[in-house]
């Protein structure tokens, strides 16, 4: 993307496009839903009429959701991207209902890739999530000789062909792990079955609203961010989206992905007062993360202008961009380890149903976010908007820990690990600055 369309109008376009259904693709994918819907479905006693009714309310919902922004673009463009006059506006209004397609999509992806978890069955989500980029990819190698236009054109299709895909891939795990006749019975049992399923709905409702506020800080904030970079200079938001994915990346790998393979073992743990075992699954967790965000905040800190040089830098991506993005993504950076680590302790809170006291750090962390990056846009531009994220996740953080409870924190964090952590983090630094210097003499 950065190769064909640089950092100009039409990558700001599609990124503002893909923006709200990607939004809500983070969201799900990466927990959220899963860590409301998953501990009320274990605890169902007719999970097939539980998980139907939810699926259906949903879709429904999605659905008409998705109907109202076909039928009002423009509306839905000048929403996303308030700061855009109206000739950018009417240019993306088109690609905003193309992509919002996707959001049904993925919604079914996710639901299905619940019940795959519960049946301990991680692969299919994991491999599914590189069938959207393998699919976008190839809209842009067909479009690579054409017009920007027909290049994001090209794109949003490919978008909704990536969400098919994912779909297909999760029905067919859903059919070999022998999961279909749980939605068969379901069907045929729901009419009969329903009353018995309606305290459970009612639980689940009112654990999913705050579940998904609570768990998804970082994402609202990513879209603030595109909010009011739409008032920034053109290219504004591309860095946004460029910078983010890199961010995103040690996120994604480590902090998410460690996240949802231990979650349904540490609820399934407490759920048994098994307080002990999911005390240690959770510090063992904790140091794996520590290390290794650590590093990660370390080596993009420093080597940021190199990794952006080296990933982006080519085609339509200019010099100016790279420096541009490069800015960005360190000021994301600051806030790496604390989103990383508030991800791991925010699960003991959604695996005691405390999903209230989460949407309420949640809630403090995304005003932090809003007031830091109206004080800080004006002077540095899309890095603050960057920055006010990164302390809007310190925010989180601490709060988090507070709910979690410092001690139990503190009981963790004394041992010689700590040193370990210390130690080893500065020799890091070291060997990357000397890193730095070489590369600036041979590049």
């Amino acid at each position: 993307m950065a190769s064909y369309l640089g950092a100009n109008i039409y990558s700001d376009i599609f990124f503002i496009a893909f923006k709200l259904p990607n939004l809500f693709r983070r969201i799900f994918a990466e927990g959220a839903f899963t860590q409301a819907f998953l501990p009320a479905f274990t605890r169902s006693l007719n999970k097939g009429v539980f998980s139907l009714y939810i699926f259906s309310l949903f879709l429904a919902i999605i659905l008409f959701l998705t109907f109202l922004v076909n039928l009002f673009p423009d509306i839905s463009a000048k929403i996303m991207a308030i700061g855009f006059d109206e000739k950018s506006v009417g240019m993306a209004a088109p690609f905003v209902a193309i992509n919002f397609f996707y959001l049904p999509l993925i919604f079914g992806v996710t639901f299905l890739s619940t019940l795959l978890q519960y049946k301990n069955h991680f692969a299919t989500t994991a491999f599914a999530t590189g069938l959207l980029n393998i699919a976008m990819i190839t809209a842009l190698l067909i479009s690579k000789n054409l017009s920007q236009e027909m290049i994001v054109t090209y794109l949003s299709y490919g978008v909704v062909i990536g969400g098919i895909v994912q779909f297909t891939a999760h029905l067919t795990a859903i059919y070999k792990l022998n999961l279909a006749p749980l939605f068969i019975g379901g069907a045929k049992y729901f009419r009969r079955k329903y009353p018995q399923i309606k305290d459970e709905i009612k639980e689940f409702k009112a654990q999913f609203f705050p579940a998904i506020w609570g768990n998804s800080t970082a994402q609202f904030s990513a879209f603030l961010d595109t909010w009011l970079a739409s008032f920034l200079a053109t290219g504004s938001i591309s860095y946004l989206y460029y910078s983010n994915r890199v961010f995103q990346l040690p996120l994604a790998l480590f902090a998410i992905a460690t996240s949802v393979a231990i979650f349904p073992k540490i609820a399934r743990h407490l759920k048994h007062n098994d307080r002990e075992k999911a005390s240690l699954m959770l510090k063992k967790a904790f140091w794996f993360l520590a290390f290794l965000l650590t590093f990660s905040t370390i080596t993009g800190a420093i080597l940021s202008k190199e990794i952006v040089w080296l990933l982006f830098e080519r085609g339509a991506f200019t010099c100016k961009d790279s420096a541009n993005t490069s800015f960005v993504l360190q000021m994301y950076l600051v806030g790496l380890i604390p989103f990383g680590l508030q991800k791991l302790f925010s699960l003991w809170l959604y695996a005691q149903n405390r999903q209230k006291e989460a949407a309420k750090i949640a809630t403090y962390s995304l005003i932090t976010n809003i007031i830091l990056s109206i004080a800080l846009i004006s002077t540095f531009q899309a890095a603050g908007l960057a920055l006010g994220t990164s302390f809007s996740g310190i925010v989180g953080f601490i709060m988090t820990l507070k709910a979690f409870g410092y001690r139990e924190f503190l009981a963790i964090i004394a041992n010689k690990l700590t040193l370990i952590w210390l130690s080893s983090s500065l020799i890091f630094i070291a060997i990357l600055l000397i890193i730095k210097e070489i590369l600036h003499v041979y590049i």
